[in-house]
């Protein structure tokens, strides 16, 4: 088998691996061996914490939603209870949006999940 040398096909891998780790500190920027390392740390966080991002918002969603049903004499989770008798299925999001830019329609929410509980 030929012999390969490896001068130009390593010195773009370096080059590459040394642009994606460019704003890192100290050698991790400018250390191959180090930048390398630092990068696959850097995509396996940034791999879970996109996951994790998921999970932020929906808190994010469920206290928003508390907070306006507090506003209004009610508990989230007496809220979602009557959401779902009456048979309205809106994600998190949606209410969420709703209480932050339309009160008086998140208010006509309340009332018809009270109206649901209380027919219960």
């Amino acid at each position: 088998m030929p012999r390969v040398k490896r001068g130009v096909t390593k010195r773009h891998r370096h080059k590459k691996v040394l642009s994606e780790a460019r704003g890192f500190q100290g050698s991790a920027s400018r250390n191959y061996k180090w930048a390398k390392e630092a990068l696959l740390h850097a995509w396996s966080y940034s791999y879970r914490h996109r996951r994790e991002r998921k999970g932020d918002f929906r808190r994010l969603w469920i206290v928003r939603i508390g907070a306006a049903c507090r506003q209004s004499g009610t508990t989230y989770s007496q809220f979602m209870h009557g959401l779902k008798l009456a048979g309205i299925e809106m994600d998190r999001k949606m209410l969420a949006d709703l209480a932050v830019n339309d009160p008086e329609g998140f208010e006509k929410l309340i009332s018809i999940a009270g109206e649901a509980v209380a027919a219960r």
